[in-house]
């Protein structure tokens, strides 16, 4: 066999073993003021260290081929804030970016806390860090060029688009652009992503009602439209609880879409028991012919431990470790991963718990 043929069937035997990705989604990362003063606690008084934040969680992060998030803070600068108006440490985002994180949701109800500079801050230093990110925009033109957001994993072509039901009553002031969800602007960036190529679609969704533990009828009938749509991944956020995830099938395309009505959140410094934490999703995408296949979806749950300590920082605890856990924080836990699988994963379709 000449050197030619051998490089053609090593190419061949590459693209074969690539033909499906496995992609990882979690909530709402968040930035109150406690977060940010132990960051700062964590850096000795001169940097915002995150690092011990997502040590737990990292080889689920960078198992993945691909890995997203929601930002819920921006990063509009000095003085950093929490709640209500978020303004987080840029090296917060950067601590998401080394840990793994491959595109960062942007398009939510904190997204102009610090206005239209702050949002086309977060923009500017996430572009500076290489931090790939979707949903907010310098302006129309910018928007333009950059929805939809393709990339392609391990030979799969996939769209990503991000929508929030409002910002907080803050308004747009100048000319940077918040996705907004509209069944009409959303349909649009659907065709052009199709039109470039697309072979997956997966929209994020910023809707729902704060502290509820299902979806409300509005949502669920937003959720169905985008699977009438053709949207394959469903991903929504924003109650800051979890709510319940399934397997659908849409009649109109013949396929299985993933539809996951909130995440929870990511990290946070909340206290009610169902806000403590939040899950990840894991989801397999394989193309069969032209048809893309949505396959073995599964979820783990997660819990925030808060600092027990001046100069520890808050750390996501998988459920698998307990034994990470003070003693202060080991009855909330067992609280919040009991509520989460009785309430909420009880009500699961066809998305089982991971192993």
């Amino acid at each position: 066999m000449n050197l030619i043929s051998v490089l053609l069937l090593s190419l061949v035997s590459l693209l074969q073993s690539n033909n499906e990705a496995e992609l990882v989604f979690f909530g709402d990362a968040m930035q109150h003021q406690p977060q940010i003063s132990a960051a700062l606690a964590a850096g000795g008084g001169k940097t915002y260290d995150y690092k011990a934040c997502f040590q737990h969680i990292e080889s689920d992060i960078k198992d993945a081929d691909y890995a997203l998030v929601n930002l819920e803070c921006t990063l509009g600068g000095t003085p950093y804030k929490g709640y209500p108006c978020f303004s987080a440490p840029e090296s917060y985002a950067q601590q998401l970016r080394d840990v793994g994180f491959d595109l960062l949701f942007t398009a939510n109800n904190h997204c102009l806390d610090r206005r239209d500079a702050g949002l086309r801050r977060t923009i500017e230093q996430l572009d500076a860090m290489g931090m790939p990110h979707i949903g907010t925009y310098r302006d129309a033109e910018a928007r333009r060029q950059l929805v939809p957001h393709l990339t392609t994993i391990n030979g799969i072509r996939f769209a990503f688009l991000s929508y929030t039901y409002g910002t907080n009553g803050i308004p747009v002031q100048g000319d940077v652009v918040v996705n907004y969800i509209d069944r009409d602007i959303i349909a649009a960036d659907l065709k052009a992503a199709r039109d470039a190529g697309a072979q997956v679609l997966c929209v994020a969704m910023h809707w729902g009602v704060e502290y509820v533990l299902k979806p409300t009828a509005e949502v669920q009938d937003m959720a169905q439209w985008l699977v009438e749509q053709g949207v394959d991944l469903i991903i929504g956020g924003h109650p800051h609880v979890v709510e319940p995830m399934e397997m659908r099938h849409s009649n109109t395309y013949d396929k299985d879409v993933l539809l996951v009505y909130s995440l929870g959140n990511f990290i946070s410094n909340m206290n009610d028991v169902d806000c403590r934490g939040g899950a990840m999703v894991k989801v397999k995408v394989a193309i069969d012919g032209t048809k893309p296949r949505v396959y073995d979806p599964r979820y783990k749950l997660f819990f925030v431990q808060k600092p027990s300590a001046r100069g520890s920082n808050f750390t996501v605890i998988p459920e698998n470790r307990p034994d990470l856990l003070n003693a202060v924080s080991r009855p909330q836990f067992d609280r919040f991963m009991q509520r989460a699988h009785t309430l909420v994963m009880n009500h699961n379709v066809n998305v089982p718990c991971e192993p």
